[in-house]
């Protein structure tokens, strides 16, 4: 969809908002047009910094008026392009940056409504502050923001023991396509009076509405936590500790993150001050065990586990956090995985997943794959065996081409895909659809999947404003 862009539009569209907050000049909108991995650069003749939902609902009726297209952005740390406007198709982009309060918090009903350019750091802080916990936890929590973590569906690190974003939302405040806000910020365990309207936006990366707020769900903050980091042989090794890990802890078990060998050198390598734990090894996993009495009781079921592994041949060695500060270098070197595959060359990625019993197998023949495809390429597949997500991202043979490698994206993404399919898995587990897997999503969709969110669509945005070209193709 291409939208008209006058002067006269672009003065009409910045009077919505306060004085400074109309961005114009180049400069200015710069930071707004590009996502970290340079996939993506966007071009747009504006940027609005609305400060409330009312001024929201304004851009968005002018917005239907003139049939203008609209992307909205939180902390633009998407990773397949959504947020990014597309070069000469004029949208506009709507940061949501300012929307960054505190409604309220009710420490007894655990719950909490903020607005949704809250980072989402900040939303830990303020449930921290009244004695609870907001457990999503994502490596880019310092800038990414509530709207878009609700948007996306986001997942993380303790998706198995809290659920991806959507069983942390019992409700929400969306600004629909023709201006009109839908007030759905309740604060209900149950409610079965009709459709739960609020699982529409969630998820719809901003082509059905713009999320202004959330009504979050808070978790007492375990009194205890435990964490261990694990040398392995293998996933199939790996997938047994967790099996082992799970029947321990239960729901007590947070955290449980598979790293490959190589993609543990580039951390190393790359990350300042970073120091492995173990011996080195094929395969390493992360346990985060959490308890409701004390750290000692999580460390006492870490070391049972790990006791058990060892005799059993599913760890080769083991280290336990001995504080805090310990821990948090354990989860650094997690976390620092997607970065340092920057510095070394061109990274193709993939963000997928398959039933948790099917990963061993599944790694094994992904990794056979490419190597046969791609001569030279460099499997880095790490993530969340917990929920059975793995970013099976492919690194470039150690100098050769990045430009050239990057742009067999498509062939490479056939091979993996074509594995993941095999074992009816998810092609976009954890990062969405956005720009980068729109027509991918015409070949792992049914016919009808695609009619019926096409009907959504046409529903909620009948002249095709919000995101036009995001998640679905539109006529």
């Amino acid at each position: 969809m291409k939208s008209p862009s006058t002067p006269d539009l672009v003065s009409r569209f910045s009077a919505l908002v306060e004085p400074g907050h109309a961005l114009v000049e180049a400069a200015d909108k710069a930071r707004y047009l590009f996502e970290w991995r340079d996939l993506f650069k966007g071009e747009t003749p504006l940027v609005l910094r609305p400060a409330n939902t009312g001024e929201v609902a304004a851009i968005l009726r002018l917005a239907h008026e003139t049939r203008t297209a609209i992307v909205p952005q939180g902390g633009n740390t998407g990773l397949v392009g959504g947020q990014i406007p597309v070069p000469g198709q004029q949208e506009i982009v709507v940061s949501l940056e300012r929307l960054d309060k505190v409604r309220s918090i009710d420490p007894l009903g655990n719950s909490m409504v903020v607005e949704a350019g809250m980072p989402l750091a900040a939303a830990h802080a303020a449930a921290e502050a009244a004695g609870r916990a907001f457990p999503l936890t994502l490596a880019s929590l310092g800038s990414c923001q509530i709207g878009g973590n609700i948007a996306t569906n986001a997942g993380g690190t303790a998706v198995l023991a809290y659920g991806n974003a959507r069983n942390l939302v019992l409700g929400l405040e969306v600004v629909l396509a023709d201006g009109r806000v839908w007030d759905g910020l309740r604060r209900l365990d149950k409610d079965n009076a009709g459709y739960d309207l609020k699982q529409l936006f969630i998820g719809s990366e901003g082509t059905l509405g713009i999320i202004t707020a959330a009504a979050l769900r808070l978790r007492h903050r375990p009194r205890g936590l435990a964490v261990a980091f694990v040398s392995v042989a293998s996933p199939k090794a790996a997938l047994d500790l967790f099996v082992r890990a799970q029947a321990a802890a239960g729901f007590g078990l947070t955290g449980f993150e598979l790293m490959s060998g190589l993609a543990m050198e580039f951390a190393l390598r790359h990350l300042a001050g970073a120091r492995l734990p173990t011996s080195p090894a094929p395969w390493y996993v992360l346990i985060e065990i959490s308890s409701s009495l004390s750290n000692s009781e999580a460390e006492a079921v870490v070391l049972d586990v790990l006791a058990g592994a060892t005799a059993a041949g599913e760890a080769v060695e083991a280290a336990v956090a001995q504080s805090l500060s310990q821990a948090a270098d354990f989860w650094r070197l997690r976390h620092g995985m997607s970065e340092v595959q920057k510095y070394e060359g061109g990274s193709i990625k993939h963000d997928v997943s398959v039933p948790i019993g099917d990963l061993p197998a599944f790694l094994d023949e992904a990794m056979a794959a490419v190597v046969e495809a791609f001569p030279g390429c460099r499997p880095v597949p790490f993530g969340h065996m917990g929920d059975g997500n793995i970013h099976f991202n492919v690194s470039q043979p150690e100098g050769g081409d990045r430009q050239a490698f990057l742009a067999r994206w498509n062939e490479m993404n056939a091979v993996v895909h074509g594995v993941v399919r095999g074992y009816d898995g998810s092609v976009a587990a954890e990062h969405g659809v956005g720009r980068l897997k729109v027509d991918l999503l015409a070949e792992v969709k049914s016919p009808l999947d695609l009619e019926l969110m096409a009907r959504l669509k046409e529903a909620l945005d009948p002249l095709g404003i919000l995101n036009p070209g995001r998640v679905i193709r539109q006529p």
